[in-house]
């Protein structure tokens, strides 16, 4: 399968990072320009981009944007500054942190003289490549572990969307569908945000998957009446045990997986799994506006008083994950050796 037939959420034209704005999906597909720092961090901040390998290569690009068309005496501290601006859009992603250590140490190793943006963009490009071509890897991985006539959940958007290109999760789908092993997608509808109606819905339409949308609730009922037989969902940041974060929701359904004997898969790329993180007790979660609650489409659906509470992610406990599928391969429990050495 060529890379290059493969849809990307991000592009580099002339000296802008354009970037599809997510919020407008699924009824208009509107480009974002990018020219500064400053309007990569917001896009971030407000899901314009969003999933973790996606945010790590916008964060990339966001680095060459500080320090294009600076003086020598200014590299410093334009760099330091988007440094912090971006590093702290987003705290659970580990991708985000992860792609701006590598830019610093880019940035630090150049020669007198050298043209840092045109050093940081050579880099930033090659991050991108480098996040499609794992999750191709990871697909192929991810697609053996189905069999002819498979129907699997996914929750939120883990999509062509969420990295550079593929997908993680959704490129797992999409590798098993044109390997012949997947008959259909049940797609959670995923509140509040509703990245699996909006989102993966969209992908899954333009790649011509069979699939239907279903409430968040409705998991326990297709599980009971025998409807699904795998689940994979993506990661935001993987614990050195295998403790996944990811989109709220995700421990319920692993959780309901579990009761009802269905595997529960983790699609993420390397990068996504931190080491120096020891549990998912230390993977910090992010708290989101309280409107992202209380209001759908602009319109508000509680009363103007009641208070909300919007954790984006939860973490799964990694005895409930069957699988951790990574460009290496497929990682089994115990993930604390497994995730330490070449999976199988």
């Amino acid at each position: 399968m060529s890379s290059r037939d493969e849809f990307s959420p991000l592009a580099w034209r002339g000296d802008t990072l354009f970037l599809l704005d997510q919020t407008r999906l699924p009824h208009h597909e509107q480009w974002l320009a990018c020219e500064r720092p400053p309007a990569v961090a917001d896009a971030i901040r407000r899901l314009a981009v969003r999933g973790a390998p996606a945010i790590g290569v916008a964060a990339a690009y966001g680095l060459v944007l500080a320090v294009q068309g600076r003086r020598e005496d200014e590299l410093e501290a334009a760099f330091a500054e988007a440094f912090e601006l971006l590093a702290a859009t987003r705290p659970t992603a580990v991708n985000l942190r992860w792609a701006l250590e590598r830019g610093r140490e880019v940035f630090a190793a150049r020669r007198p003289g050298e043209d840092a943006a045109a050093r940081l963009l050579a880099w930033a490009q090659e991050v991108q490549r480098q996040d499609l071509a794992s999750c191709l890897a990871m697909g192929e991985h991810g697609a053996a572990l189905f069999s002819p006539g498979d129907r699997v959940l996914t929750h939120c958007n883990a999509g062509a969307l969420a990295t550079a290109g593929y997908g993680t999760a959704i490129g797992v789908i999409t590798s098993a569908h044109r390997a012949g092993r997947l008959a259909h997608v049940w797609v959670d509808e995923t509140r509040p945000l509703l990245q699996g109606a909006r989102l993966t819905a969209w992908e899954l339409d333009r790649l011509g998957i069979p699939h239907r949308l279903v409430t968040d609730s409705s998991v326990g009922a297709l599980m009971s009446r025998g409807l699904v037989d795998r689940v994979v969902v993506g990661a935001d940041r993987i614990a050195r045990n295998g403790d996944t974060a990811n989109k709220i929701g995700t421990y319920t359904v692993a959780a309901l997986a579990a009761r009802h004997g269905v595997p529960f898969y983790v699609a993420a790329p390397r990068s996504t799994v931190d080491l120096a993180t020891a549990s998912g007790a230390d993977i910090p979660i992010e708290e989101r506006a309280e409107s992202e609650v209380k209001e759908l489409a602009g319109a508000a659906i509680s009363p103007a008083r009641t208070g909300a509470l919007n954790f984006a992610f939860d973490v799964t406990p990694a005895e409930l994950i069957t699988a951790i599928i990574t460009e290496e391969g497929v990682h089994l429990p115990p993930f604390e050796q497994s995730l330490a050495a070449p999976a199988r």
